[in-house]
């Protein structure tokens, strides 16, 4: 397993961990938070912005089809920031507050908040103790 591959398994699985269980001790304010800013243009566009750029960065780094599933994960990490991040910058923010309702998060919060914890984690036990 390449360093770099090591290297961003720590980041994002780290990044990962911390997100989500921020977010699960704040369920509520996230929610208000996530709900103003998926109808919210300015807040779009520098998301748009920085997932553009966070994808670009793992994409041009780090495009490894092989190597265990690890290089896998980070490699898919990056193509879905990218592609996140050019959606984000393409599609109209009401066409996007739709999209974000139609993905039941609201109902479906400890899922989505636990399965990135879960990635997180593995991630971190792959890269530390691999």
């Amino acid at each position: 397993m390449s360093t770099l591959t090591i290297f961003l398994g720590k980041l994002l699985g780290l990044y990962l961990i911390v997100i989500s269980a921020a977010m699960l001790t704040r369920k509520r304010q996230t929610l208000e938070t996530l709900n103003r800013m998926a109808r919210s243009g300015p807040w779009m566009l520098f998301s748009g912005m920085v997932a553009t750029v966070a994808g670009l960065a793992i994409v041009l780094a780090h495009t490894i089809w092989t190597g265990g599933a690890l290089a896998l994960a980070v490699t898919l990490i990056g193509w879905a920031a990218l592609l996140k991040g050019l959606a984000l910058l393409l599609t109209p923010p009401d066409a996007m507050a739709r999209a974000y309702e139609s993905m039941g998060f609201e109902r479906r919060f400890h899922l989505w908040m636990g399965a990135v914890l879960i990635l997180g984690l593995w991630m971190v036990a792959e890269a530390f103790f691999a």
